[in-house]
């Protein structure tokens, strides 16, 4: 078995995140690897709040994905401080795009071993058992994906 050196574990702070944030910790913690925190803000979202700038309202793109990394920054740092893993050991990135996309090429540029997700993400629909990026990672990432599941 290949060793794993490099853990990337993709969160979207939805309800499930932490769980699957203290799962890689621990599973990089036995592992003696690396540890890096992804989070994609959807250009979606970034895009939408644009189209309600052009209408003449009070908000901004710009503003708006600054609240939000700030925001998940935040809880990212309680995250870790309830994991008990050493913060020093943690790389945590911040981008804004397509969420598959952008996890896929942190996987190649960061030469990730293994990704560990939740099997669900900001959609709770009852009738998906797998989100639908973490469905696209399963299929397409070029090494082994990890899916954690709340007990």
């Amino acid at each position: 078995m290949p060793k794993v050196n490099k853990i990337l574990v993709a969160i979207c702070f939805s309800e499930y995140c932490a769980d699957t944030f203290t799962y890689a910790a621990q599973l990089a913690l036995q592992l003696q690897a690396e540890l890096m925190v992804a989070n994609v803000i959807n250009v979606r979202d970034v895009h939408a709040i644009g189209t309600i700038e052009s209408m003449g309202y009070a908000v901004s793109a710009e503003n708006y994905v600054k609240a939000i990394r700030e925001e998940r920054k935040g809880q990212l740092q309680n995250m870790i401080a309830d994991s008990g893993f050493p913060k020093e050991k943690i790389k945590s990135v911040f981008r804004v795009g397509h969420p598959f996309d952008e996890l896929i090429k942190m996987v190649e540029e960061e030469n990730i071993d293994l990704v560990v997700t939740g099997s669900k993400g900001r959609s709770d629909h009852p009738r998906l058992l797998v989100g639908s990026v973490a469905e696209r990672m399963f299929r397409h990432s070029p090494v082994s994906v990890l899916f954690y599941r709340e007990k």
